[in-house]
């Protein structure tokens, strides 16, 4: 069952207020209106989250939560667009969460489409989206959303990486080098393997997007009909810390013997130590991985 009521820790999870400061809000200035169980629980609906979303947003920006207090929604929605100036990341943040929770997609997209006006996307997914999967995932592991309002954000987000990927690579000439992208077995987060996709096909490159949950094996496959070809991989979950190196060990033996290639590291389990080698490099972050293909375009 989605959820459609929220506890007054989801509200704070969720707006980054207090719990302590929303009772008191509601205590002084009648800000929200939950309903009560018959044990006296604050239930709120989403009305009452979206509303301390804004209050949250224009709180933060310096206004006096009596003043906020004393306007009707479309007055504080008016405050907001005043305030914010057209693009604002923390209340872009907020309104992508409401289109989550109300599995909104024509918000989402007419979101983005603003923020698009102004930022390249390379901004949008550093700026909004970065921190909003971020976000969906502590909250999902609190049990502050369900599954399903995760699983509508990160498809909505793939699926535009997706599209502005296609779009490129109708317009950009494609240079020499090609990369083949894919996730270990058993890894199946694909957002960022997408996104340095979309980074590669915008700097000119050729790619094979292979996906998630690709055994070492199969890399052997595209070495059988390609040449000098570069895998690029996320190590989120997979493989496992202490298999690490033998993990590479494996790529030596079972792929790079086929014939010329590279791998290229990234993800949460490469460490600042990690050091590369003729045939594997890390990369720590995508700055880090988007600046070397910068230095590669232009060599």
């Amino acid at each position: 069952m989605v959820k459609t009521q929220f506890g007054i820790k989801d509200l704070e999870n969720l707006s980054n207020v207090k719990a302590h400061t929303i009772r008191i809000w509601e205590k002084r200035y009648n800000l929200l209106e939950p309903e009560r169980t018959d044990t006296n629980i604050r239930k709120y609906d989403l009305d009452n989250l979206k509303k301390l979303l804004n209050v949250a947003y224009l709180y933060n920006a310096g206004y006096k939560i009596s003043k906020i207090a004393s306007l009707d929604n479309v007055q504080i929605q008016g405050l907001i667009k005043k305030n914010i100036n057209g693009l604002d990341s923390e209340y872009m943040l907020n309104v992508f969460k409401s289109a989550m929770f109300e599995f909104d997609g024509e918000l989402f997209d007419a979101t983005l489409e603003k923020l698009l006006e102004k930022k390249s996307f390379r901004e949008v997914f550093a700026e909004i989206f970065v921190p909003l999967l971020t976000e969906m995932g502590i909250l999902w592991h609190s049990g502050t959303i369900d599954p399903s309002h995760e699983h509508f954000i990160s498809e909505k987000i793939k699926h535009t990486i997706i599209s502005y990927s296609a779009k490129l690579k109708q317009s950009n000439s494609q240079k020499g080098q090609l990369f083949s992208l894919y996730l270990p077995y058993h890894e199946i987060h694909e957002i960022s393997l997408l996104y340095a996709n979309y980074e590669l096909i915008s700097a000119g490159y050729n790619t094979i997007f292979l996906g998630p949950n690709i055994p070492l094996e199969s890399l052997k496959h595209v070495l059988n009909t390609k040449k000098n070809v570069i895998f690029v991989t996320y190590f989120t979950v997979r493989p496992e810390n202490d298999n690490i190196k033998k993990y590479l060990i494996d790529f030596q033996d079972q792929v790079a013997h086929k014939g010329s290639c590279e791998l290229w590291v990234l993800g949460n389990k490469v460490e600042k130590n990690s050091k590369s080698t003729k045939s594997v490099k890390f990369f720590r972050d995508i700055k880090q991985f988007t600046d070397h293909i910068e230095k590669l375009s232009i060599s």
